[in-house]
């Protein structure tokens, strides 16, 4: 393909029925650079993938032409398969040749299967996005809204007069459901989310979780016995658990929400005050708002006060500038935890986290 044939094709109006969230109609902008097919190698992503054809690699659904519930189904592409750009029609498509070591070639648009795995993923298809870079965050509790905390097991004792116990000791829970040999995580309340969007601090979105580490039911009573399995930090009379859950991560392709997200950077993890790329940050949005995993919202840096001369308007800003894409990966009913991508500046809390540019 000549580079003026290539360049006839970065505009074309594609049709927006296959995601929503999107205000009005937008053209698709290709790649100037974007390759006729790429091979894909370990350790790509989609995201990454994407952003070899797409200038907006969230819009990834539009261009495989993805409906609403292919988007929410695993999207699996594996090494050795090969993205094709297809421009035979009015919009651009990409298709997927897939690798005989995989299986079953197949040419085509990529059909999804509700009936994949999660153990697939886990064997080498490539992830939407770094998987080392959230790995951490799928494995042990994140957050704890106040009702669940007001509930929780809590540890009450040792056998012995100590305070703080370690791996292999034995302690004792009250209000534990559940059967002998259940494993529980360990936690500490952190630091309580408030919404910046209320200032007055009324309510508590939920409190950050301090993970501890394992423990193992012995037996279940009214005084129920643990042993412990591991211990990150030190476990002490008072920290409660919370049943282990590891969280599958989901492939969910990048997309744009169902419906327009308006919400802020509310936190970061260790409490960083400056987040760049590969970061964990927390919006004050969840699925109650329309957010699901995959979903991508946009930070900006909010507009700062202009001080007017004599004669001047009052009350100007500076317009705000965009400084990061976030990719959603796990969402609670009204916060969630994404993973900042491509970010230009430092994003801090108080940006605004939103599906509209």
């Amino acid at each position: 393909m000549s580079p003026t044939m290539r360049k006839t094709i970065i505009s074309l109006l594609l049709v927006l029925g296959a995601v929503a969230g999107t205000a009005h109609a937008d053209t698709l902008d290709l790649q100037k650079d974007a390759p006729e097919r790429y091979v894909v190698v370990k350790g790509d992503t989609l995201w990454g993938i994407s952003g070899k054809f797409l200038k907006q690699p969230w819009r990834w659904p539009e261009i495989w032409q993805l409906n609403k519930d292919e988007i929410k189904n695993p999207h699996w592409i594996y090494p050795g398969d090969v993205v094709v750009l297809d421009l035979s029609g009015k919009v651009p498509r990409l298709k997927l040749l897939k690798s005989d070591k995989n299986g079953n070639r197949q040419s085509g648009p990529l059909k999804l299967s509700p009936q994949v795995r999660v153990e697939e993923f886990t064997n080498g298809a490539i992830a939407s996005i770094p998987l080392d870079a959230i790995q951490p965050f799928l494995k042990r509790p994140l957050l704890i809204e106040p009702a669940e905390l007001a509930k929780a097991p809590r540890i009450a004792a040792g056998p012995d007069a100590r305070q703080i116990y370690a791996a292999g000791d034995r302690i004792y829970a009250l209000n534990l459901s559940g059967k002998d040999g259940d494993v529980w995580q360990v936690f500490r309340p952190g630091k309580p989310l408030y919404d910046p969007a209320d200032p007055e601090h009324k309510a508590v979105m939920g409190y950050e979780v301090n993970y501890l580490g394992d423990v193992r039911v012995v037996k279940v009573d009214e005084v129920s016995t643990l042993n412990v399995v591991t211990a990150k930090e030190e476990i002490q009379p008072g920290d409660r658990l919370l049943r282990y859950d590891e969280i599958p991560f989901v492939n969910y392709v990048p997309h744009l929400p169902e419906r327009g997200v308006k919400g802020l950077v509310v936190s970061a993890y260790d409490g960083l005050t400056d987040f760049g790329p590969y970061s964990t940050v927390v919006v004050n949005r969840g699925s109650l708002d329309g957010l699901d995993i995959g979903s991508v919202l946009f930070t900006y840096k909010q507009g700062r006060p202009i001080k007017a001369e004599e004669g001047e308007k009052q009350g100007l800003m500076t317009p705000p500038e965009k400084n990061g894409n976030l990719f959603i990966y796990r969402v609670f009913p009204n916060v969630a935890y994404g993973l900042l991508l491509d970010s230009t500046q430092p994003v801090n809390v108080g940006d605004a986290a939103q599906s509209m540019q």
